[in-house]
């Protein structure tokens, strides 16, 4: 009887030390893998290539999702300028970053930041070159000069008349006085004073000249014609 209590004893021993390895063997199977950070797989540009032209967006691949939380690229321009257009966009395992439409010639710089699937963050930077830009005007090319017409031959003008003008012609005393010679301050020739004043003289001896012959001529009645007749009022001479 002692001896079959050990055995029994010894079996259930060994059985629950199978059971036990048995569940710690279904534990390990079942328990899900450890998370671990992202990793970078690919840039689209690639880091430090040349490109044609900017591109319309930038693309990061990793080897997990990321999370939208905390994720961030800005793309930098060759003038300093951001041109980085709204937020990222998570598609599968890549963040996608859009860019302006207006993009010049030259080196890009794209830093990142994204949140890996563990919650932890990850970050980095990458640079691409564009030898060409997108939608930016062109500089107008200068336009030729419009050829300028050679100059006609315009008409002589007429020479000016060298006739006085209707106001400023001199008055013409000759054709109102009759006498030729320079004005007086009154616009009258100095003739016509030389004139009234011969007129004047001879006026003056024809006066004088016909009082004198009526004179001479009372004087010889006087002298040898009749007596004049008595005046009645003188006294009377009769016998």
């Amino acid at each position: 009887m002692s001896r079959v209590v050990p055995r029994v004893r010894a079996r259930v021993a060994r059985r629950s030390g199978a059971l036990a390895a048995l569940v710690l063997l279904v534990a390990v199977l079942a328990a899900p893998p450890a998370a671990a950070h992202n990793s970078l797989r690919a840039t689209d540009p690639a880091d430090g290539a040349t490109v044609e032209t900017a591109p319309a967006q930038v693309t990061l691949t990793f080897d997990q999702p990321a999370l939208e939380l905390g994720s961030q690229v800005v793309v930098t321009g060759p003038d300093g300028a951001v041109v980085s257009d709204g937020p990222v966009q998570l598609l599968d395992v890549s963040v996608v970053q859009p860019l302006v439409t207006t993009l010049p010639a030259g080196a890009y710089t794209v830093d990142w930041r994204v949140t890996s699937a563990d919650g932890h963050p990850l970050t980095g930077s990458l640079t691409f070159t564009a030898t060409a830009a997108v939608g930016v005007a062109e500089p107008a090319a200068p336009t030729e000069p419009a050829e300028t017409a050679e100059p006609t031959d315009a008409p002589e003008a007429a020479p000016a008349s060298d006739a006085p003008t209707d106001e400023a012609a001199p008055t013409d005393v000759a054709t109102t006085t009759g006498v030729d010679g320079p004005l007086d301050e009154e616009g009258t020739s100095p003739w016509v004073w030389v004139v009234l004043a011969v007129a004047t003289l001879a006026a003056g001896a024809t006066v004088a000249l016909l009082a004198a012959r009526r004179r001479t001529g009372l004087g010889g009645t006087a002298a040898g014609g009749p007596p004049a007749a008595p005046s009645g009022d003188g006294p009377s001479t009769g016998a």
